[in-house]
């Protein structure tokens, strides 16, 4: 894997990018017999899947969780010996709202009476628009139009929800999308919410979305399925040029040149516009990748001897409105130690701070919510995906008004021998490890039956 080059190559298939998508698609295709060859810009496999460490644990700093109806990415670790374990939440969330810091129980807070009336009120009409967006077409929808002129942050203005509500939809936008309310389409909040199967399905731990983690990292399952394709893994190998010819593509990258029937690009839309095409890709396709951005979200890991909320019967989950840590998770490996706390970051304000005040900041956070103890970890580390030089960016694409309508039926759409994979195309579970590993599916799918 990442040897040395052999140019020029000759294969069935090129995948562009070793995320799970890539990844999927090249498992699928060399399982048929399929000579295939993956480049892949980075150092590693994994994509948006990268597995640090913490106090000498490991610590995700990407993708993290699992849940039921998950079924793509779970099969997948499954064949490769990848473990999951329960997400722990057992005993009392915490919640830092308006100056004040308190318990609760479940997804949902109940800040007042008329919050959650106010809550509830939203979810009903939120899901009911959810389940009439076709998902392998929004832009089909009767109210397309309609709902992708809006964001989802005018939404919630026109639907006058409460301002205790706008906060706790704008924690959903920044910790799904990387974004504000007010950067991301009412009818790409609405598809998103649909393909994860509901609004509970996507935000619960239990029965949801956060129910299940690897212990080892999410990116032993690239590292596993990297390890089987062997040298057909190039790293360091960014893709500058595609030309598309009469026997089909040639793939060039900074480390060699393949020739191939066809292509699977499995990198986040944004991320296809550094690629040259030859000839130009039609012009949906070009502005698609200016109107795909990816979001910006962060984290910040800090352990400590043990996980001492448990003995205070919390849970380690928490919301708040301060930040720039706005959600928290107990990842803590075992009862007695060591305890390790996962925070997602505001990265608005956060990511340009230097290493030792990014550390201070996100540990004030934790102690607001669990007590002084927290100022004193035995490790910290935090991620910037926005920061990252190569690919930046993440969750996922935060899409802004108006582009599903204009520029999604270019979203997936093959151009000849191209296809197109990456959590962004998938119809279940889009933006999740799961999706990417259905797209990648997909794409192979489609490239076999051509083949």
């Amino acid at each position: 894997m990442g040897g040395v080059p052999n140019s020029p190559w000759n294969v069935d298939v090129v995948v562009v990018g070793a995320g799970f998508a890539g990844l999927a698609a090249a498992r699928e295709l060399t399982q048929q017999g399929y000579d295939v060859l993956v480049f892949e810009g980075r150092d590693r496999v994994g994509g948006r899947s990268f597995t640090g460490s913490v106090a000498g644990l490991p610590a995700d700093m990407g993708g993290t969780f699992v849940g039921p109806t998950q079924d793509a990415v779970l099969a997948l670790a499954a064949e490769l010996g990848v473990a999951s374990t329960p997400t722990y939440h057992d005993g009392k969330n915490v919640i830092q709202w308006r100056g004040r810091t308190r318990s609760y129980r479940g997804t949902i807070p109940r800040l007042s009476l008329a919050g959650l009336i106010d809550i509830g009120r939203l979810r009903w009409q939120f899901e009911r628009i959810a389940r009439r967006i076709p998902v392998s077409a929004p832009w089909a929808a009767h109210d397309a139009r309609q709902l992708d002129g809006l964001s989802l942050g005018a939404w919630l203005r026109a639907a006058r929800a409460t301002a205790s509500s706008r906060d706790l939809m704008a924690i959903m936008a920044r910790v799904t999308w990387g974004c504000e309310p007010d950067d991301v389409s009412m009818l790409h909040a609405a598809r998103y919410i649909h393909t994860a199967g509901g609004l509970d399905r996507l935000l619960d731990v239990e029965n949801g979305a956060q129910q299940d983690r690897f212990p080892g990292g999410t990116q032993q399952i690239a590292k596993a399925a990297a390890a089987e394709l062997g040298d057909r893994v190039v790293l360091d190998a960014p893709v500058r040029r595609i030309d598309r010819h009469d026997r089909g593509v040639t793939v060039t990258s900074d480390r060699g040149q393949a020739e191939a029937g066809f292509v699977i690009v499995a990198v986040p839309p944004a991320q296809r516009a550094p690629i040259e095409f030859a000839p130009p890709l039609p012009a949906g396709y070009q502005q698609l990748a200016q109107h795909w951005p990816q979001g910006r979200l962060s984290k910040a890991y800090a352990a400590y001897s043990t996980p001492f909320w448990r003995a205070n019967g919390f849970s380690g989950q928490a919301l708040s409105d301060k930040g720039p840590v706005f959600i928290t998770f107990d990842v803590s490996p075992h009862d007695d130690g060591p305890g390790i706390l996962m925070g997602f970051v505001d990265a608005r304000a956060f990511d340009s701070l230097p290493t030792d005040q990014r550390r201070r900041d996100a540990l004030r956070c934790f102690a607001s919510l669990f007590g002084d103890r927290a100022l004193d970890p035995l490790d910290y580390v935090d991620q910037r995906w926005g920061a990252e030089d190569f690919a930046p960016g993440g969750p996922t694409a935060a899409v802004p008004p108006g582009s599903w309508t204009r520029f999604g039926p270019w979203l997936r759409e093959p151009v000849g021998p191209i296809h197109w994979a990456g959590t962004e195309t998938a119809d279940e579970w889009t933006g999740f490890l799961d999706g990417a590993v259905r797209s990648g599916q997909r794409a192979a799918a489609d490239v076999i039956a051509k083949l």
